[in-house]
């Protein structure tokens, strides 16, 4: 998307600085920026893309050990242990999605707000 319109405001010596100080800590340029808290989409955040992208990496590889435990029980292989097994990936990832919720959520409110 081509950005043809520019815009012009005025800031308090204040609101400046404030704006220059979350513009270091987020690592954009001020319209960057601005284009962000106009959007304010989680996935436009930094902090928030590499949790999302970490958060993804573990689901899956939970997903290949729960598929095993599939393909043992289909294999007429599954045991007991398999069956606790299963239950702890799923009470595992069910905890990292709890806890990566609660980051997302801490790090929107708290960056640049």
């Amino acid at each position: 998307m081509a950005m043809e319109l520019k815009k012009a405001f005025r800031l308090t010596e204040e609101q400046a600085a404030e704006l220059k100080k979350k513009v270091a800590i987020s690592g954009m340029t001020e319209s960057e920026f601005m284009r962000l808290m106009i959007t304010e989409q989680p996935k436009d955040y930094p902090e928030i893309r590499a949790m999302l992208d970490k958060l993804i990496n573990e689901v899956n590889r939970i997903g290949v050990n729960i598929n095993e435990i599939v393909y043992n029980n289909n294999s007429m292989l599954y045991r007991e242990s398999d069956k606790q097994r299963l239950f702890a990936y799923m009470r595992k990832l069910n905890e990292t999605m709890k806890g990566r919720v609660v980051e997302i959520g801490n790090n929107k409110d708290s960056s640049y707000q």
